[in-house]
């Protein structure tokens, strides 16, 4: 078996290996590190909108990217062709960066046989004729559903992509990544006033997994029932107060304002708020947080990240003590540490850097009726919308697509416009109970890092946090 993985294809089945090793080795000779990342994608999306097919997309793509890394340099070269000369192109221009240094390379990462999802590829099934029957379903569904919704929204995406990574020693590891994502929006109206709700799923499974009646209408059902509530909110107060975050997907919260500042980039650099805290009290006791891309079927699991490196759950947060950061190759390498599996990129036209895959706060011992019970004076917050993040402070504001105003443990009303501002390294110190209902998301997040987009995961039981600015209308 010439990789690293039980399946044997690699991708591109066109390129030419050998001649491609031997142009690597010796554009790595004398450097740190280096690879051929070679890939063959596709992908399509589905957008229905207004009662009618909006749009319909397919994409097709191949082509590598070669790197050679050469202290804290990396010189990179790719193309969307597969010729030798655009290999000996890409390694000329990427071996001049080891000009003035002397290295030794890299051993190449340990093989696996490991397989956390199949390979199929959702291009192929279901039909063409059948994806879009189902968003004329969805839309009919949501509109019987409630005679309040007045437009409906959904979409399909799915894509497949395959690809090998080349080692200058000839190691090669290829891997085949099926992802599938489907999501369904509503707009509801009553008396001239509009809102809505929103909700989806996805994975590393075929489309079957998402799309059966019970799945698209649960899905459906979440999304009225949001923009319902909405429907009957009060504008949000403003001030300091407690919160209490609802499980799944708020972890997103703990993803921005956390996760990035954990990457081993940003750490070597001491650009981050988290740089230098190793083996130090970074947030209160019971917090515990990991990243782990080894679940199978998540929308951020995978196989082997995209150096090769098989992918593990890496300990960033014990009992509220810093453990760890997320490492790609590079970064370990001059941090002296292993690699974590975190080496990530969004496709052969870009370098890896670290990145998360699936990350989360673990279950604590309380239970949620009890934590939201003892929240005297503040907001429920139970899904968010978008947010903004400075990694190097871990400021963050974040908005909130569903939350509630409580007092003396019991929900009032609902809230509309309501933001969370605050800090992250400030608001892993302040949390005050962690629940025992840990819940992953839906499988439908995406990271941006650096100008690149790559599919993650994100969790969280329910947590009481105190002392957040909520900023209100």
């Amino acid at each position: 078996m010439a990789d690293g993985l039980s399946n044997e294809i690699e991708y591109p089945s066109e390129m030419d290996w050998r001649a491609a090793q031997r142009l690597l080795a010796d554009a790595a000779h004398g450097a740190d590190d280096g690879e051929i990342f070679a890939e063959d994608s596709r992908t399509e999306s589905f957008f229905w909108d207004d009662g009618r097919l909006k749009s319909a997309s397919f994409d097709a793509s191949r082509g590598f990217g070669l790197r050679v890394v050469a202290g804290e340099r990396a010189g990179y070269g790719h193309a969307s062709v597969l010729e030798t000369d655009a290999i000996a192109r890409a390694a000329e221009a990427a071996a001049a960066v080891k000009h003035g240094h002397t290295g030794t390379l890299d051993a190449s990462p340990p093989r696996t046989n490991r397989q956390l999802y199949t390979d199929f590829d959702p291009i192929e099934a279901p039909a063409f004729t059948a994806k879009t029957d189902l968003l004329a379903e969805i839309d009919a569904y949501c509109r019987a559903k409630d005679p309040r919704v007045v437009q409906v929204a959904a979409t399909l995406a799915g894509a497949r992509r395959g690809l090998t990574i080349l080692r200058p020693d000839g190691e090669r590891f290829s891997d085949h990544r099926p992802l599938v994502r489907i999501n369904v929006s509503v707009t509801v109206e009553r008396e001239g006033r509009r809102e809505s709700g929103s909700a989806g799923a996805g994975g590393r499974e075929p489309y079957e997994v998402f799309i059966r009646p019970e799945r698209w209408k649960a899905m459906a059902d979440e999304a009225i029932r949001i923009a319902l509530v909405n429907l009957d909110a009060e504008p949000a107060p403003a001030g300091e107060m407690d919160v209490v975050l609802g499980p799944g997907w708020p972890g997103v919260l703990l993803h921005e304002a956390v996760g990035h500042g954990l990457e081993g980039d940003f750490n070597r650099k001491g650009t981050s708020a988290f740089s230098g805290m190793l083996g130090q009290r970074v947030a209160a006791p019971g917090v515990n947080v990991v990243d782990d891309g080894t679940i199978e079927n998540r929308r951020g699991s995978l196989n082997v990240d995209d150096e090769g490196t098989p992918t593990s759950r890496t300990v960033l947060i014990e009992d509220g003590i810093l453990k760890g950061y997320l490492q790609d190759r590079m970064n370990a390498r001059l941090m002296n540490v292993a690699p974590t599996g975190n080496g990530r990129r969004e496709s052969y036209a870009h370098r890896p850097m670290p990145r998360m895959t699936n990350t989360f706060m673990t279950a604590g011992d309380r239970d949620p009726g009890e934590i939201l019970a003892s929240l005297k004076r503040g907001v429920y917050a139970v899904n968010f919308g978008g947010g903004q993040v400075d990694i190097t402070s871990g400021k963050f504001v974040f908005q909130c697509t569903e939350a509630y105003y409580v007092e003396d443990g019991k929900i009032k009303m609902p809230i509309k416009g309501a933001t969370l501002i605050g800090d992250g390294p400030s608001a892993l110190t302040r949390v005050q109970m962690v629940g025992n209902d840990l819940k992953l998301d839906e499988g439908v997040g995406t990271c941006g890092k650096g100008g690149q987009s790559v599919p993650v995961g994100v969790g969280q039981p329910t947590l009481y946090i105190s002392g957040l600015t909520v900023g209100g209308m």
